[in-house]
């Protein structure tokens, strides 16, 4: 292990680098036609599993970049876009209302996995900031699952849309006046489907809006089982309404995902993004009597775009991290995240995404947050007696993980200038006498008035991403760019290192978790694709590696899928086994003897190919 340290300050970008990058890039909305913008693959990121880590964070940076693209011609419509700023607007006045009058009233934000879990962070931050007010909350959140899919994988329930539903009414018992958002960054997921058919069944109460980022005619229109409706059919039923301002629909495209379908990347940063720049200027309009227009609209959206250069200033840095996590994970070692305030929640998000995504265990990226429960304030309380991976407080950490840590193990420290820096000095000294291999990521203000506790800290790290931004007048504001700054760092720490595990096949989530029917279907679509075989061999050869069988029983295939997706639950490497039957056409077994000796599944492929 390196005993060297350094600290990065501003780093500026590679232009060069990047226009490269962003000119290979295919923006024909008829790219892949047959799939949605939210599961097509990424031109900008096609080999980002043979890149080195600078030049996986340059693409990652590309990615992110299209988030703020301007429209062109007739392309779908974008972040920027009249249309959307407009909607925007008219929500942000129906969530001042509410916040002049809460009485019976309420704000609800609901979502599945990645989307669940931003509303918990937004409805939890907007009602502290209430508080400070000395107002009622009117913020609540639902999350697929229920509290636990806040720090683990709980992707079955996604495709319950009747549970979607008893979970609205549940949280809006009493109200009379509700505003209900609910987020599906591929306008796919049944159990937000079903909340928003109940909201248009009680238009007197109910005010739907939805957020995701497909155009409408992407929605998804599959059957769902027990149902009249599809989630195509109750945004053509949103579209109808929202010509009278009684429904909303907030749906700019964001570009395909840098990991083709992961949208917890850029669906999760622009679900935060649209969504804080709407209630921030409800409560402006509220509490300071500034009127919600599209100018400041507009330029609160543009401040998130300086955010992202900000972030990427330092992709060095960042490429540093990405490195050590790797080099963890590719030994078998684990990575953690020790946040302070908001901060931490993006730590403890960041690392439940993993299991689903890579089809990793709990350990291998685990989050903690200084306070634990009692800084969480989620509603179920503390989940410690769920299991180890619902022990998330520092002091878990300390005496948990902490004692079996060495040097192959990577600690990441995650905090503002604001955080109590004694604090994070005195954690900084208890890690680095377990493990030299400590590093942190640090926002500060100009003018910071830490910079001797934070040198202290710096000594202790291999290295120091300390981000620098300008003075801001309202403190709130500055803490969510923190935030979203903060997430791009880890997304691309996470996705990094698991790319330099071999988890990554092209730019495709090879090992994904097929635990749900968008789960399975995706899978199926990648299968495909990379096989050039016919769908239906295909599924055969998933369902073979889901049923660890050679030869299909008629039970098997007589199953529907949320048998297949029940039972796959239990299972590990599902897609890279069926791909390596696939593609060299041997036996179960055999493909696993393959994994074994060759875990990156592109060179076990390649490896059995004449």
């Amino acid at each position: 292990m390196a005993s060297g340290r350094f600290t990065l300050t501003f780093i500026p970008e590679e232009k060069d680098d990047h226009k490269d990058i962003t000119c290979t890039a295919k923006n024909a909305p008829d790219y892949e036609p047959s799939l949605p913008v939210s599961e097509k693959s990424n031109p900008l990121t096609r080999d980002i599993d043979r890149a080195s880590t600078n030049h996986i964070v340059r693409m990652l940076q590309a990615c992110d970049n299209q988030m703020f693209q301007e429209e062109a011609g007739t392309t779908y419509q974008r972040l920027l876009s009249h249309k959307v700023v407009k909607t925007m607007m008219e929500v942000a006045e129906r969530v001042e209302l509410i916040l002049k009058d809460p009485q019976d009233s309420l704000v609800v934000l609901s979502g599945c996995g990645t989307s669940g879990r931003l509303a918990f962070l937004i409805a939890s931050g907007f009602n502290r900031a209430l508080r400070k007010l000395n107002q009622s909350s009117v913020y609540s959140y639902i999350i697929a699952g229920g509290d636990r899919a806040l720090l683990s994988s709980q992707e079955a329930p996604e495709d319950d849309p009747k549970l979607g539903m008893l979970s609205l009414k549940k949280v809006c018992e009493g109200k009379r006046r509700v505003l209900f958002i609910g987020i599906s960054c591929g306008l796919s997921a049944p159990f937000v489907a079903g909340q928003l058919d109940l909201c248009l069944q009680h238009p007197e109460v109910y005010t739907p809006v939805l957020v995701g980022f497909n155009p409408a005619h992407q929605a998804r229109d599959e059957h769902i089982p027990g149902c009249t409706f599809t989630f195509h059919s109750v945004v053509q039923r949103m579209q109808e309404l929202s010509k009278s301002q009684m429904a909303f629909l907030i749906n700019p495209s964001v570009g395909p995902e840098a990991i083709s379908g992961s949208s917890r990347m850029k669906g999760g940063s622009a679900t935060k993004i649209l969504l804080e720049v709407i209630m921030s200027a409800a409560h402006a309009a509220a509490f300071s009597h500034t009127p919600v227009t599209y100018k400041s609209t507009l330029q609160h959206l543009r401040a998130y775009e300086k955010t992202l250069a900000i972030t990427y200033s330092q992709s060095e840095g960042i490429a540093g991290l990405v490195e050590a996590a790797g080099q963890s994970l590719r030994c078998g070692r684990r990575v953690c995240y020790l946040g302070w305030g908001s901060l931490a929640m993006l730590g403890l998000i960041d690392a439940s995404e993993c299991n689903p995504t890579f089809g990793a265990a709990y350990e291998d990226i685990q989050g903690f947050v200084n306070g634990g429960y009692r800084e969480l304030d989620n509603n179920d309380g503390p989940l410690t007696s769920l299991g180890p991976e619902f022990c998330i407080a520092h002091e878990d950490f300390l005496h948990q993980v902490l004692p079996s840590l060495n040097d192959q193990d990577t600690v990441l420290l995650i905090y503002t200038h604001s955080n109590g820096v004694s604090e994070v000095a005195k954690m900084a000294r208890r890690v680095r006498e377990k493990t030299t291999n400590l590093h942190a990521v640090y926002h500060q203000v100009e003018g910071d008035t830490a910079a001797a506790l934070q040198d202290d800290i710096s000594k202790l790290c291999l290295s120091t991403l300390k981000i620098t931004w300008p003075s801001s007048p309202s403190e709130s504001s500055l803490y969510m760019q923190w935030e979203l700054s903060t997430k791009l760092v880890l997304n691309a720490v996470s996705t990094g290192a698991h790319v330099l595990k071999g988890k990554i096949y092209q730019n495709h989530m090879i090992d994904v978790q097929v635990t749900n029917s968008k789960l399975y279907r995706r899978a199926t679509r990648l299968l495909q694709k990379l096989s050039g075989h016919l769908e239906s061999r295909c599924e055969e050869a998933l369902l073979k590696a889901i049923y660890r069988v050679d030869k299909l029983t008629a039970g098997i295939t007589s199953s529907d899928m949320t048998t297949h997706t029940l039972t796959a639950r239990n299972t590990t490497k599902v897609v890279p086994l069926a791909l390596v039957c696939l593609m060299t056409g041997c036996s179960l077994m055999e493909a696993e003897s393959h994994l074994e000796q060759q875990p990156i599944v592109r060179d076990a492929v390649e490896a059995c190919l004449p």
